[in-house]
């Protein structure tokens, strides 16, 4: 979403957004400050009404959670520097499960925040929780489209994952 102002990109991620029949849309680093319906509209369905976002401070970061009230009930949980949580309930069913929709920060003292504030989450292990996002982070070198990448950024990344015991 990085500079959205074009009707062929809003196009390209609405034909996405329609591709996946998906019914939650999570973004990061929009590069906005607010949002409304009518701007979301843009590049999805009216059946998507209903959304949380952080916004973006300047040129980057920011996430924003947006989806179909006639499938979930959501409500904010939790939001801080690096995402948001939405807790989902269905109405078709009322199964109910957590989202975190995150963006990690690119410096390496905000690193090092993040991935501490990750390794200290306290989430039931009964919770359905499903947590996303742009980490800006690797967790090894497979990970990269070219050679290299910082060993002890894998490390510190690797560190919250298992302490999380996330899959």
């Amino acid at each position: 979403m990085c500079g959205i102002n074009s009707d062929s990109k809003w196009d390209s991620i609405r034909d996405k957004i329609t591709e996946t029949n998906c019914d939650v849309v999570c973004l990061q680093e929009p590069k906005k400050e607010s949002f409304d319906l009518q701007f979301i509209k843009n590049f999805c369905s009216p059946a998507f009404d209903c959304f949380e976002f952080l916004p973006s401070i300047g040129a980057s970061g920011g996430v924003i959670t947006i989806w179909k009230s006639h499938q979930f009930t959501g409500h904010l949980v939790f939001s801080n520097e690096f995402g948001i949580t939405v807790e989902f309930s269905s109405n078709l069913n009322a199964c109910a499960w957590i989202l975190s929709n995150v963006y990690g920060p690119c410096t390496l003292p905000g690193k090092l925040a993040f991935t501490n504030w990750l390794k200290n989450i306290q989430m039931p292990e009964e919770v359905d929780w499903l947590i996303l996002g742009d980490f800006n982070l690797m967790r090894s070198p497979s990970n990269r489209n070219k050679p290299g990448g910082d060993a002890n950024e894998m490390l510190l990344f690797n560190e919250p994952i298992s302490a999380l015991g996330l899959v």
